[in-house]
């Protein structure tokens, strides 16, 4: 398959090499974008430099910060322009592993539309994190599941392989979700839209250089879109079977 692999950055001068050289080492023949939102520290430079040197790479420079999901948006569109066969999301800090490339992508089986790289699944991992903060990320994986019924142990993970033929059933302009919320509503549409979705263990780590673009806006953002879905989908669930006939 045509793999593109989406890297959305922003201050990630410390990262940005070595994960594109891995990356390269891993699935030699996939594509790369990075999606640069003007990280004043001088990534986009760092990672024009190093496309050259291990080529099938570009960079989409964009004016400002605009967030993960309108980065993920972006390089979704970028992808499918160009007739892609697969798109993958990764994050830019090496929390995940580019080993696990190889996997993910070919976790797109006849069939399959969506490979997330869970770490909630037997042979996933997070060995770095607080117990208070698996427990977070855990428990709102459950209850985007509950509230949804998403049949995805790990909804939030930003490591993920989508079939495009499949992604391009899915209208992106209405995907407004950023960060973890964006992870749950792409699962989400892509099951209400008939697709198939399989989890692939990883081991995620946590970033050892940079700092964290998490926030807790991004977790309430998330928790309550995943709210107002399921009422919605309840709602309407609700008319459909009061309507006569």
């Amino acid at each position: 398959m045509r793999s593109l692999i989406v890297l959305p950055t922003y201050q990630e001068a410390d990262n940005v090499a070595t994960v594109l050289f891995r990356i390269r080492e891993s699935l030699p023949e996939a594509h790369v974008l990075v999606v640069d939102d003007a990280s004043p520290d001088g990534t986009a430079d760092i990672a024009r430099r190093t496309g050259e040197e291990v080529g099938g790479v570009d960079i989409l420079q964009r004016a400002g910060k605009g967030g993960l999901g309108s980065a993920y948006r972006d390089g979704m569109r970028w992808a499918l322009a160009r007739g892609f066969d697969a798109v993958v999301e990764m994050d830019a800090d090496l929390s995940h592993d580019p080993r696990d490339l190889p996997r993910l992508v070919g976790a797109l089986v006849p069939g399959v539309d969506l490979a997330v790289g869970s770490r909630y699944v037997p042979g996933g991992s997070i060995p770095a994190w607080s117990w208070s903060r698996r427990i977070l990320s855990r428990q709102g994986n459950r209850y985007a599941a509950a509230v949804l019924g998403l049949p995805v142990s790990d909804a939030t993970s930003g490591f993920r392989a989508y079939r495009a033929s499949r992604l391009a059933e899915v209208d992106l302009d209405r995907v407004r979700a950023d960060g973890y919320g964006f992870q749950i509503e792409m699962v989400y549409r892509i099951l209400r839209g008939g697709g198939a979705v399989v989890e692939v263990p990883i081991c995620f780590t946590e970033r050892v250089r940079g700092q964290s673009k998490m926030s807790s806006r991004i977790v309430i953002e998330a928790l309550v879109l995943v709210t107002w879905w399921g009422m919605r989908d309840r709602l309407v669930s609700l008319v459909r079977r009061s309507k006569p006939g």
